[in-house]
């Protein structure tokens, strides 16, 4: 069994930064991808960033130039840096793993339970 554990949400002003991280429980055999969601209330979960093993980074439009996704892959974690915040950015941010816990197992989804962040005007 694999938990995800997210860190680094809080309260901040328009304007502002924030860090999330994101690690593992345990060592993971492989990972394919690392990534981080987000979702509002009353909206869907949206792909907010990832990154592949290789290093290839992909960003949702609205946060392009104010995010950046990076990982660490000897500690299997993955950060989010956030820069100019807006009042839209507030939303749960979500971690997911996507890997193989062990040479054996399945390709797999790993989610952690989510970490606030709000944005204030």
């Amino acid at each position: 069994q694999v938990q995800v554990v997210e860190s680094g949400g809080g309260l901040v002003q328009a304007g502002g930064s924030l860090r999330l991280s994101c690690a593992t429980s345990r060592s993971i055999f492989s990972i394919n991808s690392m990534g981080w969601y987000r979702q509002a209330p009353g909206k869907q979960r949206e792909l907010v960033a990832s990154i592949t093993s290789g290093g290839s980074t992909n960003y949702v439009d609205s946060v392009k130039g104010r995010f950046t996704i990076s990982r660490d892959n000897a500690k299997n974690s993955v950060y989010l840096q956030m820069n100019s915040l807006k009042p839209e950015d507030t939303a749960v941010y979500y971690c997911n793993i996507n890997g193989r816990v062990t040479f054996a197992s399945s390709r797999s989804d790993y989610w952690g339970q989510g970490t606030q962040v709000t944005v204030s005007s």
